[in-house]
């Protein structure tokens, strides 16, 4: 009985200890949404006196942290950080390298991935606990994400390269707020399209 006992335990640790790893499967949207984010980094930005341009890579970021979750959507946005602090040219203007980390939207792109982990974290509650309000939800998530890390260090950065005194920092950052209530509805509504067409994106799982 005893043997018996331990060959059926035995089986269940396995299981659960490789569910707590990533699979090919995850790797792969992993890689997938990093590219994601560098083709919405890569479309016209729309240019501000800042020198930081209004651009659709907080949407992708965002979309990427809602459908991957918490783990996943910031190590997705984080591959993408890194490959373009390598010196390939996949953030905003074709530019690379660690040299960007002198400019205006510096703030911006170092918080892209802590905020991929907030909208992640706080998608992965909503989903557990409801299906009717996942659209204003998920549209709240994104907006939290964007006004605890997005928008804060992105003011920072300004001050810092930039050399703008905070007041100014912050009348530059609200020109993006009304184009981040846009994305944020837009990501939402993506999200809520994508856990609808594939259900299982939206099961709990860890990370």
């Amino acid at each position: 009985m005893n043997t018996s006992s331990a060959e059926t335990a035995a089986p269940t640790g396995r299981h659960e200890t490789v569910r707590g790893h990533w699979t090919a499967a995850d790797l792969s949207l992993i890689a997938v949404f990093a590219a994601l984010v560098a083709a919405f980094s890569l479309l016209p930005g729309v240019p501000l006196g800042a020198g930081v341009p209004i651009t659709l890579q907080t949407l992708a970021v965002m979309l990427t942290g809602i459908i991957l979750g918490p783990s996943r959507g910031a190590a997705a946005v984080a591959l993408f950080l890194a490959a373009g602090l390598a010196g390939l040219p996949i953030f905003s203007g074709f530019s690379g390298g660690l040299g960007v980390l002198a400019g205006p939207s510096a703030g911006y792109l170092l918080a892209f991935v802590p905020a991929a982990f907030a909208v992640g974290l706080l998608s992965r509650a909503v989903l557990r606990r409801t299906r009717r309000a996942r659209f204003p939800l998920l549209f709240a998530a994104a907006m939290a994400a964007s006004f605890i890390f997005v928008h804060p260090m992105g003011i920072a950065g300004l001050m810092i390269n930039a050399k703008l005194e905070f007041p100014a920092a912050l009348v530059a950052d609200m020109a993006f707020w009304p184009g981040d209530v846009l994305k944020n509805l837009l990501a939402a509504a993506v999200g809520v399209s994508v856990f609808t067409a594939f259900p299982r994106l939206a099961a709990p799982r860890r990370g």
